[in-house]
């Protein structure tokens, strides 16, 4: 065995979303840092869709962005289509969605690696963690490289005993184009971590130039695009559209007739597919009453005809997805670049980590992104970030950084993930955060500036232009609290020029921006002071003052979450001496070991009867005593 030169505060497997993001938090915050990755090419590649955000997904890329992270500023620089997602919907489920050029994305995030003090990067296929003691100290790779380390963060993503499947035909693959990794799920399963297997699939590639697009109908993006990142000022790259098609009947029969050589349909595939992105032929046999079916023709890049039929993952035969294709309106000559494919890989059940993404079973060693059971970029990329942030924590034994659910929606995935476990890939959606209205993308920085400049992450420049917005939003609360209005002729007037009732008695023009139909822009015609603020500001402040009520009435509920989640359970309290409760309830109390009441209350199959149960129990046995689930706050 080779024993490598350099010993390392935390060593990176995977060098994917959650990979880089956990890196380049880790070096960026003074640790020596390798990334170790299969193929150093496809550093930050985009396996399957060109996008970055979405629904609820667009939160957790701001909140990255404003703890320090780097995948806002990665589609700022690279995207090519920016969409506001619901924006006939309230704020709180209102999101940010962007076509990346696929290539360009890639590179640029492997040159910020590249480029970054304190970072490594090294090619090889790791099998093997070092553990002496109950914790972790290195890796060993293929060939036989010993990494010593202090830390190690796995963010594996599908490469886990890779499987690809396409028709009846499967081999070998971490993706297509990449070896899997075989050794080190095993290496897994022998340390004593608990396996699973699941699946998920993407679409054919097409060839832009057989498309028929002049018979499509074209979306374009924004105008102008609106940032990911809070420092990006401006999109100066070209914007592109994308294009909507349909599956018909004919596309749907097609479809039924190959599904005899589906392996989903056969019995070929084990792993558990993802419930809310089922492949095209799952969705023609689930929802057979539905005449079509919806898709985006998006491009892969400016440089590139290369085009994502975002709506078509599949896993059929070739022939079957050629005559599918070839029967959808523009597509009728289309030419395929790259199949569809489905593809199975191992993960880790993520029960078996704490809430800052530790393992229980081994000291020092981090798992981010798909090994816990997760789907979907932003999603791994949040991962890697709190992995990266808390390995380095537990480097310096400074308290570690964890996110609750009032917080952020990074509190709400890595606590659903370490509390209820799952059995399917997760994906983040607005309806698993409780507390949204306060959870919004427009104040990711109000809510984790702070915690991001605190941890290390956060540069004094944009430090300085966040505490300017926030002194900028106070300023416009005191002027619009501070102006009144009374019901003068001329005053009235005006209210009926801009279509509103005329006053009776003074009022404010903050209270006068709680009424129906009144925007910000508006109130321009009674203080002109109002169109000189900036438009973050200005859209902070009237998100604040319409929903006032239901913002404060959500702050109450956070409150007494807070109280149950500050209500700590020792870390080696025995379960088996609460006599009331049930086996099975302290089984499971004993498996996840919550940090706290509130997360015990989370558990599935903990009921409201056993939670009373072990508050009384830990009461009136002195148990009881505080935590701060966040010290930086």
């Amino acid at each position: 065995m080779n024993t490598y030169s350099t010993s390392y505060d935390v060593i990176v497997v995977g060098a994917g979303h959650a990979g880089c993001e956990a890196a380049l938090a880790a070096a960026r915050l003074g640790c020596k840092t390798v990334v170790i990755t299969i193929n150093a090419d496809h550093i930050g590649e985009m396996s399957c869709n060109p996008a970055v955000g979405g629904l609820a997904k667009g939160h957790l890329v701001r909140e990255i962005d404003a703890l320090g992270g780097e995948m806002a500023k990665n589609i700022d620089a690279t995207g090519i289509q920016f969409r506001r997602l619901n924006t006939k919907k309230g704020p709180a489920v209102q999101s940010s969605r962007a076509q990346a050029d696929k290539e360009q994305y890639r590179l640029r995030m492997k040159q910020v690696l590249e480029n970054q003090d304190n970072l490594d990067i090294k090619q090889g296929v790791v099998d093997e963690l070092i553990v002496e003691d109950g914790a972790v100290k290195g890796v060993v790779t293929s060939i036989g490289e010993h990494y010593p380390g202090r830390t190690v963060i796995l963010t594996t993503g599908t490469f886990l005993q890779g499987l690809i499947h396409i028709g009846l035909k499967n081999f070998s693959a971490g993706r297509m184009g990449d070896p899997p990794s075989i050794k080190l799920s095993e290496n897994l399963k022998q340390i004593g971590f608990r396996m699973g297997r699941l699946k998920t699939g993407t679409t054919p590639r097409l060839d832009g130039r057989t498309i028929n697009f002049s018979k499509l109908t074209p979306q374009y993006g924004d105008e102008p695009p609106i940032p990911f990142s809070f420092a990006t000022e401006s999109i100066p790259q070209k914007q592109v559209p994308c294009y909507i098609t349909y599956t018909n009947e004919q596309t749907h029969e097609i479809i039924r007739s190959g599904l005899d050589r589906s392996p989903l349909f056969a019995g070929v595939i084990e792993g558990v597919g993802a419930r809310y992105c089922p492949s095209i032929e799952d969705k023609v046999v689930r929802f057979p009453e539905k005449p079509r079916h919806q898709i985006f023709l998006e491009p892969m890049g400016l440089s590139t005809t290369e085009i994502y039929p975002n709506g078509v993952p599949t896993s059929l035969p070739v022939d079957i997805q050629f005559k599918m294709l070839r029967s959808i309106e523009g597509l009728e000559k289309v030419e395929i670049v790259r199949p569809g494919y489905a593809i199975e890989y191992d993960y880790a059940d993520p029960t078996q980590l704490t809430p800052t993404l530790e393992t229980k079973l081994i000291r020092g060693l981090f798992f981010a992104g798909q090994i816990n059971g997760t789907s979907g970029y932003e999603e791994a990329a949040a991962q890697g970030l709190m992995a990266g942030i808390n390995a380095v924590r537990y480097i310096t034994e400074d308290s570690p950084v964890v996110l609750d659910r009032a917080q952020a929606y990074i509190g709400v995935l890595i606590d659903d993930l370490v509390t209820k476990g799952t059995m399917e890939p997760y994906r983040m959606f607005t309806s698993r955060a409780e507390y949204r209205l306060l959870l919004r993308e427009d104040n990711a920085d109000l809510r984790l500036r702070e915690i991001g400049y605190s941890v290390g992450l956060v540069s004094d420049r944009a430090y300085r232009r966040y505490q300017h917005k926030k002194e900028a939003i106070e300023q416009l609360f005191n002027l619009l609290s501070n102006i009144q209005l009374t019901p003068t002729p001329a005053i009235n007037e005006k209210l009926c020029a801009l279509g509103l009732h005329p006053l009776n008695q003074p009022i404010s023009l903050a209270d006068l921006l709680k009424r129906p139909g009144v925007n910000l822009a508006g109130l321009e015609a009674f203080e002109q002071r109002i169109t000189e603020v900036e438009k973050s500001v200005a859209e902070q402040v009237e998100i604040q003052i319409k929903y006032d009520g239901y913002i404060k009435r959500q702050a109450e509920q956070v409150k007494r979450f807070k109280k149950l989640e500050h209500a700590a359970i020792p870390e080696d309290f025995d379960y088996s001496k609460v006599p009331s409760l049930s086996n099975e309830v302290k089984e499971k109390l004993a498996a996840i070991r919550p940090k706290s009441i509130g997360q015990a209350a989370r558990i599935s199959g903990i009921t409201p009867a056993a939670v009373s149960i072990l508050q009384i129990f830990l009461k009136k046995h002195n148990y009881s005593a505080t935590i701060d689930t966040n010290p930086l706050t």
